[in-house]
């Protein structure tokens, strides 16, 4: 049994439709219709790593760290591959300390643990499949 399981879409052009449960998300690499992949993956980065700082504090005893806002940035390189990502955190609490807040963030954040050189997707592909 998948854990994880979706189906993404291109009917004619570049743009796509991800069908996840009862929610569609529109990626266009041309950004007409949607943000581009790049975008998405590092939103994603962000709203996974977002909740984990909140439950890493939570586990170690700081109970209400208030707002919380990730401004993100990456670079990408000539090939338009992500080279790095940049996050500024900003929380609303006053934090001990900010560097044991982000370690617990990055043990708990499901995509930090992905984003590691080797993760590739296997591909197998079925042809005449329509």
């Amino acid at each position: 049994m998948d854990d994880v399981s979706l189906t993404t879409i291109s009917d004619d052009g570049f743009d796509t439709q991800s069908l996840i449960g009862d929610f569609e998300l529109e990626i266009d690499p041309m950004q007409k219709t949607g943000p581009n992949p790049n975008e998405v993956l590092v939103a994603d980065y962000a709203s996974c790593f977002l909740p984990a700082v909140r439950l890493g504090a939570r586990k170690a005893g700081e109970s209400d760290l208030g707002r919380m806002e990730i401004d993100a940035t990456a670079t990408l390189d000539d090939d338009d591959h992500l080279e790095s990502i940049e996050f500024t955190l900003s929380v609303e609490a006053d934090v001990d300390d900010p560097d044991e807040l982000v370690a617990r963030g990055e043990e708990i954040c499901h995509v930090h643990a992905a984003l590691r050189e080797g993760l590739h997707a296997n591909v197998t592909v079925e042809t005449d499949a329509f």
